[in-house]
Protein backbone atom coordinates (compact mmCIF):
# COMPACT_ATOMS: atom_id res chain seq x y z
CA UNK A 1 0.00 0.00 0.00
CA UNK A 2 2.71 2.24 0.82
CA UNK A 3 4.44 1.70 -2.20
CA UNK A 4 1.32 2.39 -4.68
CA UNK A 5 0.74 5.33 -2.34
CA UNK A 6 4.33 6.97 -3.19
CA UNK A 7 4.27 6.26 -6.85
CA UNK A 8 0.94 7.73 -7.33
CA UNK A 9 2.33 10.77 -5.22
CA UNK A 10 5.12 10.49 -7.61
CA UNK A 11 2.90 10.87 -10.90
CA UNK A 12 0.62 13.93 -9.25
CA UNK A 13 3.80 15.71 -8.59
CA UNK A 14 5.27 15.04 -12.23
CA UNK A 15 1.91 16.07 -13.50
CA UNK A 16 2.50 19.38 -11.64
CA UNK A 17 5.95 19.88 -13.17
CA UNK A 18 4.83 19.13 -16.32
CA UNK A 19 1.79 21.73 -16.04
CA UNK A 20 4.43 24.53 -15.32
CA UNK A 21 6.48 23.23 -17.92
CA UNK A 22 3.04 23.82 -20.06
CA UNK A 23 2.51 27.02 -18.64
CA UNK A 24 0.31 29.43 -21.62
CA UNK A 25 2.33 32.74 -22.20
CA UNK A 26 0.42 35.49 -20.53
CA UNK A 27 -2.09 37.12 -22.73
CA UNK A 28 -1.88 40.81 -21.65
CA UNK A 29 2.23 40.15 -23.02
CA UNK A 30 0.68 37.66 -26.24
CA UNK A 31 -1.32 40.71 -27.16
CA UNK A 32 1.81 43.27 -26.47
CA UNK A 33 4.07 41.18 -29.03
CA UNK A 34 1.20 41.26 -31.28
CA UNK A 35 0.79 44.65 -31.18
CA UNK A 36 4.30 45.67 -31.27
CA UNK A 37 5.37 43.73 -34.48
CA UNK A 38 2.28 44.76 -36.42
CA UNK A 39 2.98 48.72 -35.22
CA UNK A 40 6.44 48.03 -36.94
CA UNK A 41 4.95 47.11 -40.21
CA UNK A 42 1.95 49.59 -40.26
CA UNK A 43 4.50 52.45 -39.16
CA UNK A 44 6.97 51.50 -42.05
CA UNK A 45 3.86 51.05 -44.15
CA UNK A 46 1.92 54.03 -43.75
CA UNK A 47 0.18 54.02 -46.92
CA UNK A 48 -1.73 50.26 -47.48
CA UNK A 49 -2.26 51.39 -51.26
CA UNK A 50 1.61 51.53 -52.06
CA UNK A 51 2.87 48.88 -54.21
CA UNK A 52 5.67 46.77 -53.43
CA UNK A 53 8.72 47.45 -55.57
CA UNK A 54 11.00 44.07 -55.59
CA UNK A 55 12.70 43.64 -59.25
CA UNK A 56 9.57 45.60 -60.26
CA UNK A 57 6.26 47.28 -58.85
CA UNK A 58 3.96 44.91 -57.50
CA UNK A 59 0.52 45.93 -56.75
CA UNK A 60 -0.47 45.84 -53.10
CA UNK A 61 -3.31 43.19 -53.44
CA UNK A 62 -0.96 40.52 -54.77
CA UNK A 63 -1.12 37.30 -52.35
CA UNK A 64 2.02 38.40 -50.16
CA UNK A 65 -0.35 41.32 -48.85
CA UNK A 66 -3.26 39.32 -48.76
CA UNK A 67 -1.51 37.21 -46.30
CA UNK A 68 -0.79 40.15 -44.14
CA UNK A 69 -4.40 41.22 -43.83
CA UNK A 70 -4.80 37.41 -42.97
CA UNK A 71 -2.75 37.89 -39.73
CA UNK A 72 -4.16 40.88 -38.95
CA UNK A 73 -8.08 39.77 -39.40
CA UNK A 74 -6.95 37.67 -36.88
CA UNK A 75 -5.31 40.23 -34.65
CA UNK A 76 -8.66 42.27 -34.98
CA UNK A 77 -10.49 39.39 -33.62
CA UNK A 78 -8.89 39.50 -30.59
CA UNK A 79 -7.99 42.71 -30.36
CA UNK A 80 -10.86 45.12 -32.26
CA UNK A 81 -8.98 48.07 -32.76
CA UNK A 82 -10.22 50.84 -35.27
CA UNK A 83 -7.07 51.29 -36.67
CA UNK A 84 -6.60 47.84 -38.24
CA UNK A 85 -10.18 47.94 -39.79
CA UNK A 86 -9.49 51.03 -41.65
CA UNK A 87 -6.04 49.88 -42.64
CA UNK A 88 -8.03 47.08 -44.22
CA UNK A 89 -11.12 48.45 -45.42
CA UNK A 90 -8.38 51.16 -47.34
CA UNK A 91 -6.86 48.93 -48.73
CA UNK A 92 -9.30 46.99 -50.17
CA UNK A 93 -11.33 50.10 -51.18
CA UNK A 94 -8.51 50.90 -53.00
CA UNK A 95 -8.35 47.94 -55.13
CA UNK A 96 -12.34 48.32 -55.63
CA UNK A 97 -12.23 44.82 -53.89
CA UNK A 98 -11.10 43.46 -56.78
CA UNK A 99 -7.98 41.31 -57.70
CA UNK A 100 -5.19 41.80 -59.93
CA UNK A 101 -5.85 41.44 -63.37
CA UNK A 102 -9.66 41.58 -62.55
CA UNK A 103 -11.91 38.55 -61.95
CA UNK A 104 -12.55 38.01 -65.48
CA UNK A 105 -8.49 36.97 -66.23
CA UNK A 106 -7.88 35.72 -62.47
CA UNK A 107 -7.57 31.95 -62.26
CA UNK A 108 -4.31 32.43 -60.46
CA UNK A 109 -4.32 31.42 -56.90
CA UNK A 110 -2.07 33.98 -55.88
CA UNK A 111 -3.92 36.48 -57.45
CA UNK A 112 -7.33 35.74 -55.84
CA UNK A 113 -6.03 35.14 -51.92
CA UNK A 114 -7.50 38.88 -51.40
CA UNK A 115 -11.01 37.21 -51.59
CA UNK A 116 -10.68 35.28 -48.53
CA UNK A 117 -9.91 39.21 -46.46
CA UNK A 118 -12.67 40.82 -48.43
CA UNK A 119 -15.02 37.94 -47.36
CA UNK A 120 -14.48 38.84 -43.99
CA UNK A 121 -14.84 42.85 -43.88
CA UNK A 122 -18.16 41.85 -45.72
CA UNK A 123 -18.90 39.70 -43.19
CA UNK A 124 -17.84 42.37 -40.66
CA UNK A 125 -19.91 44.73 -42.15
CA UNK A 126 -22.25 43.80 -45.00
CA UNK A 127 -21.48 45.93 -47.99
CA UNK A 128 -22.05 44.36 -51.56
CA UNK A 129 -19.34 45.92 -53.21
CA UNK A 130 -17.06 44.34 -51.08
CA UNK A 131 -18.54 41.30 -52.24
CA UNK A 132 -19.30 41.81 -55.58
CA UNK A 133 -15.74 40.62 -57.76
CA UNK A 134 -14.89 38.00 -54.76
CA UNK A 135 -18.20 36.46 -55.58
CA UNK A 136 -17.86 36.62 -59.62
CA UNK A 137 -14.38 35.15 -59.32
CA UNK A 138 -15.15 32.63 -57.32
CA UNK A 139 -17.86 31.42 -59.27
CA UNK A 140 -16.29 31.88 -62.39
CA UNK A 141 -13.68 29.40 -60.85
CA UNK A 142 -16.71 27.10 -60.04
CA UNK A 143 -18.71 27.38 -63.59
CA UNK A 144 -15.63 26.32 -65.28
CA UNK A 145 -14.47 22.82 -65.33
CA UNK A 146 -11.12 22.77 -64.54
CA UNK A 147 -9.25 21.30 -61.57
CA UNK A 148 -6.35 21.02 -61.78
CA UNK A 149 -4.76 24.49 -61.89
CA UNK A 150 -3.42 24.45 -57.63
CA UNK A 151 0.04 23.23 -59.30
CA UNK A 152 2.47 24.27 -56.24
CA UNK A 153 0.83 23.64 -52.73
CA UNK A 154 0.94 27.64 -51.59
CA UNK A 155 -1.89 27.73 -53.61
CA UNK A 156 -4.18 25.52 -51.03
CA UNK A 157 -3.92 28.25 -48.64
CA UNK A 158 -3.81 31.09 -51.29
CA UNK A 159 -7.50 29.42 -52.81
CA UNK A 160 -8.96 27.32 -50.70
CA UNK A 161 -10.56 29.50 -47.94
CA UNK A 162 -12.12 31.86 -50.15
CA UNK A 163 -14.19 28.74 -51.36
CA UNK A 164 -15.13 27.75 -47.45
CA UNK A 165 -15.73 31.43 -46.67
CA UNK A 166 -18.37 32.02 -49.29
CA UNK A 167 -19.84 28.52 -49.08
CA UNK A 168 -20.68 29.55 -45.22
CA UNK A 169 -21.97 33.06 -46.25
CA UNK A 170 -24.09 31.48 -48.81
CA UNK A 171 -24.99 28.20 -47.50
CA UNK A 172 -23.98 26.68 -51.12
CA UNK A 173 -22.25 23.29 -51.29
CA UNK A 174 -21.05 23.92 -54.24
CA UNK A 175 -18.58 26.06 -53.17
CA UNK A 176 -17.35 23.30 -50.94
CA UNK A 177 -17.84 20.90 -53.91
CA UNK A 178 -15.36 22.68 -55.94
CA UNK A 179 -12.68 23.13 -53.38
CA UNK A 180 -12.36 19.77 -52.53
CA UNK A 181 -11.99 18.91 -56.54
CA UNK A 182 -8.97 20.62 -56.78
CA UNK A 183 -7.53 20.15 -53.00
CA UNK A 184 -8.36 16.41 -54.22
CA UNK A 185 -6.45 16.61 -57.41
CA UNK A 186 -3.21 18.62 -56.07
CA UNK A 187 -3.42 15.89 -53.34
CA UNK A 188 -3.43 12.72 -54.88
CA UNK A 189 -3.25 13.32 -58.57
CA UNK A 190 -0.74 16.23 -59.75
CA UNK A 191 2.60 14.99 -60.82
CA UNK A 192 3.55 11.15 -60.30
CA UNK A 193 0.87 10.31 -57.57
CA UNK A 194 0.10 13.71 -55.88
CA UNK A 195 1.95 16.45 -53.40
CA UNK A 196 0.96 14.53 -50.58
CA UNK A 197 3.16 11.90 -48.94
CA UNK A 198 1.14 9.89 -47.02
CA UNK A 199 4.20 7.34 -45.71
CA UNK A 200 5.93 10.95 -44.56
CA UNK A 201 2.59 13.36 -43.93
CA UNK A 202 4.47 15.75 -45.92
CA UNK A 203 3.80 17.63 -48.81
CA UNK A 204 6.10 17.97 -51.66
CA UNK A 205 5.98 21.87 -53.04
CA UNK A 206 5.08 20.51 -57.08
CA UNK A 207 6.05 18.17 -58.86
CA UNK A 208 9.47 19.62 -59.76
CA UNK A 209 10.62 17.96 -55.99
CA UNK A 210 8.77 14.43 -57.22
CA UNK A 211 11.23 11.63 -56.40
CA UNK A 212 13.66 10.95 -57.82
CA UNK A 213 14.49 14.84 -56.77
CA UNK A 214 16.31 14.42 -53.72
CA UNK A 215 17.96 16.80 -50.90
CA UNK A 216 21.42 16.44 -50.58
CA UNK A 217 21.08 13.88 -47.68
CA UNK A 218 19.26 11.43 -49.78
CA UNK A 219 15.71 12.45 -48.09
CA UNK A 220 12.88 13.61 -49.90
CA UNK A 221 12.71 17.78 -49.93
CA UNK A 222 9.66 19.47 -47.83
CA UNK A 223 9.98 22.75 -47.70
CA UNK A 224 8.87 24.17 -44.58
CA UNK A 225 6.82 27.20 -45.58
CA UNK A 226 4.85 25.24 -48.24
CA UNK A 227 3.74 22.60 -46.03
CA UNK A 228 3.10 25.26 -43.36
CA UNK A 229 0.67 26.71 -46.20
CA UNK A 230 -1.34 23.48 -46.32
CA UNK A 231 -1.10 23.25 -42.61
CA UNK A 232 -2.74 26.62 -42.08
CA UNK A 233 -5.44 26.16 -44.42
CA UNK A 234 -6.98 22.94 -42.35
CA UNK A 235 -7.33 25.72 -39.54
CA UNK A 236 -9.05 28.43 -41.82
CA UNK A 237 -11.65 26.13 -43.90
CA UNK A 238 -12.28 23.71 -41.03
CA UNK A 239 -13.54 27.12 -38.93
CA UNK A 240 -16.03 27.70 -42.02
CA UNK A 241 -17.18 24.06 -43.36
CA UNK A 242 -20.32 22.78 -41.70
CA UNK A 243 -19.76 19.41 -39.12
CA UNK A 244 -21.65 17.36 -41.39
CA UNK A 245 -19.66 18.73 -45.03
CA UNK A 246 -19.15 15.70 -46.99
CA UNK A 247 -14.81 15.90 -46.35
CA UNK A 248 -14.52 17.45 -43.47
CA UNK A 249 -13.19 14.58 -41.75
CA UNK A 250 -10.76 13.83 -44.82
CA UNK A 251 -9.22 17.30 -44.33
CA UNK A 252 -9.01 16.48 -40.29
CA UNK A 253 -7.52 13.15 -40.99
CA UNK A 254 -4.64 15.12 -43.46
CA UNK A 255 -4.43 17.73 -40.69
CA UNK A 256 -3.70 14.58 -38.10
CA UNK A 257 -1.30 12.88 -40.38
CA UNK A 258 0.14 16.30 -40.80
CA UNK A 259 0.74 17.14 -37.17
CA UNK A 260 2.12 13.85 -36.23
CA UNK A 261 4.79 14.33 -38.81
CA UNK A 262 5.98 17.96 -38.22
CA UNK A 263 6.03 17.22 -34.45
CA UNK A 264 8.75 14.20 -35.44
CA UNK A 265 10.71 17.34 -37.02
CA UNK A 266 11.16 20.05 -34.57
CA UNK A 267 14.21 21.65 -33.73
CA UNK A 268 15.31 21.17 -30.30
CA UNK A 269 15.71 25.03 -30.20
CA UNK A 270 11.34 25.20 -31.19
CA UNK A 271 11.72 26.01 -35.14
CA UNK A 272 11.90 24.14 -37.81
CA UNK A 273 14.08 24.11 -40.57
CA UNK A 274 13.16 25.40 -43.93
CA UNK A 275 13.91 21.65 -45.30
CA UNK A 276 12.27 19.12 -42.92
CA UNK A 277 14.28 16.16 -43.54
CA UNK A 278 17.35 17.86 -43.96
CA UNK A 279 18.98 19.77 -41.26
CA UNK A 280 22.23 20.29 -42.94
CA UNK A 281 20.34 22.06 -46.23
CA UNK A 282 20.41 25.95 -45.29
CA UNK A 283 19.23 24.33 -41.79
CA UNK A 284 18.42 27.25 -39.05
CA UNK A 285 15.65 29.03 -37.51
CA UNK A 286 13.21 30.05 -39.90
CA UNK A 287 10.02 32.15 -38.75
CA UNK A 288 7.16 31.64 -41.60
CA UNK A 289 7.11 27.78 -41.23
CA UNK A 290 7.32 27.62 -37.76
CA UNK A 291 4.69 30.41 -37.64
CA UNK A 292 2.07 28.24 -39.43
CA UNK A 293 2.94 25.25 -37.11
CA UNK A 294 2.07 27.15 -34.29
CA UNK A 295 -0.96 28.60 -35.58
CA UNK A 296 -2.40 24.93 -36.68
CA UNK A 297 -0.95 23.33 -33.75
CA UNK A 298 -2.57 25.81 -31.07
CA UNK A 299 -6.05 25.75 -33.27
CA UNK A 300 -5.70 21.56 -33.11
CA UNK A 301 -5.32 21.98 -29.38
CA UNK A 302 -8.12 24.30 -28.70
CA UNK A 303 -10.65 22.58 -30.47
CA UNK A 304 -9.42 19.37 -29.00
CA UNK A 305 -8.29 17.42 -32.67
CA UNK A 306 -4.50 17.54 -31.01
CA UNK A 307 -3.98 15.84 -27.62
CA UNK A 308 -3.46 18.74 -25.53
CA UNK A 309 -0.71 16.98 -23.53
CA UNK A 310 1.39 15.73 -26.48
CA UNK A 311 1.29 18.76 -28.56
CA UNK A 312 1.51 21.57 -26.05
CA UNK A 313 5.28 21.39 -25.05
CA UNK A 314 6.20 21.68 -28.67
CA UNK A 315 3.66 24.84 -29.53
CA UNK A 316 4.77 26.64 -26.37
CA UNK A 317 8.66 25.37 -27.41
CA UNK A 318 8.15 27.01 -30.75
CA UNK A 319 6.23 30.54 -29.67
CA UNK A 320 8.15 30.86 -26.81
CA UNK A 321 11.47 30.89 -29.38
CA UNK A 322 9.84 32.68 -31.81
CA UNK A 323 9.24 35.55 -29.36
CA UNK A 324 12.80 34.96 -27.52
CA UNK A 325 14.93 35.03 -30.74
CA UNK A 326 13.27 36.31 -33.79
CA UNK A 327 11.15 39.50 -32.58
CA UNK A 328 13.44 42.61 -32.41
CA UNK A 329 12.79 45.11 -29.91
CA UNK A 330 11.10 47.58 -32.17
CA UNK A 331 8.83 44.85 -33.48
CA UNK A 332 10.86 43.75 -36.49
CA UNK A 333 10.99 40.20 -37.50
CA UNK A 334 14.15 38.02 -37.91
CA UNK A 335 14.58 34.21 -39.44
CA UNK A 336 12.18 35.38 -42.44
CA UNK A 337 12.64 33.54 -45.33
CA UNK A 338 12.16 35.40 -48.62
CA UNK A 339 9.52 34.35 -51.39
CA UNK A 340 10.71 31.47 -53.70
CA UNK A 341 10.01 27.68 -53.39
CA UNK A 342 12.59 25.93 -51.05
CA UNK A 343 15.11 25.64 -49.21
CA UNK A 344 18.28 27.63 -51.32
CA UNK A 345 15.78 30.88 -51.79
CA UNK A 346 15.73 33.83 -49.97
CA UNK A 347 19.11 32.73 -47.86
CA UNK A 348 20.66 33.91 -45.80
CA UNK A 349 17.98 33.54 -43.19
CA UNK A 350 19.55 35.32 -40.29
CA UNK A 351 18.30 37.58 -37.21
CA UNK A 352 19.04 40.64 -39.22
CA UNK A 353 18.62 40.03 -42.99
CA UNK A 354 15.62 41.22 -44.68
CA UNK A 355 13.49 39.66 -47.17
CA UNK A 356 12.35 40.27 -50.39
CA UNK A 357 8.60 41.15 -49.40
CA UNK A 358 8.07 42.49 -45.79
CA UNK A 359 4.15 41.83 -45.60
CA UNK A 360 3.86 38.30 -45.32
CA UNK A 361 5.86 37.13 -42.76
CA UNK A 362 4.46 39.69 -40.41
CA UNK A 363 0.87 37.88 -41.40
CA UNK A 364 2.30 34.06 -40.62
CA UNK A 365 3.45 35.53 -37.17
CA UNK A 366 0.23 37.64 -36.12
CA UNK A 367 -2.19 34.18 -37.17
CA UNK A 368 0.77 31.99 -34.78
CA UNK A 369 0.06 34.69 -32.23
CA UNK A 370 -3.63 35.23 -32.38
CA UNK A 371 -3.94 31.00 -31.71
CA UNK A 372 -1.52 31.14 -29.02
CA UNK A 373 -3.64 34.07 -27.20
CA UNK A 374 -6.81 31.90 -27.40
CA UNK A 375 -5.51 29.15 -25.65
CA UNK A 376 -6.40 28.67 -22.33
Amino acid sequence: MKKLFIAALALFLGGIGMLKAQEIPDQKETLKTLIKVNDFYMKNNPDCRQPSYVNKMRPSNIWTRAVYYEGLMALYSIYPDDRYYNYTYQWGEFHDWNMVRGETWTRHADNYACTQVYIDMYNLCPDPKVLRHAKANLNMLLNTPQINEWTWIDAIQMGMPGFAKMGKLTGEQKYFDKMWQMYEYTRNRLGDNGMFNLKDGLWWRDADFDPPYKEPNGEDCYWSRGNGWVYATYVRILNEIPADETHRQDYINDFLTMSKALKACQREDGFWNVSLHDPTHFGGKELTGTSLFVYGMAWGIRTRLLDRNEYLPIVLKAWNAMVKDAVHPNGYLGYVQGTGKEPKDGQPVTYDSKPDFDDFGTGCFLLAGSEIYKLQ
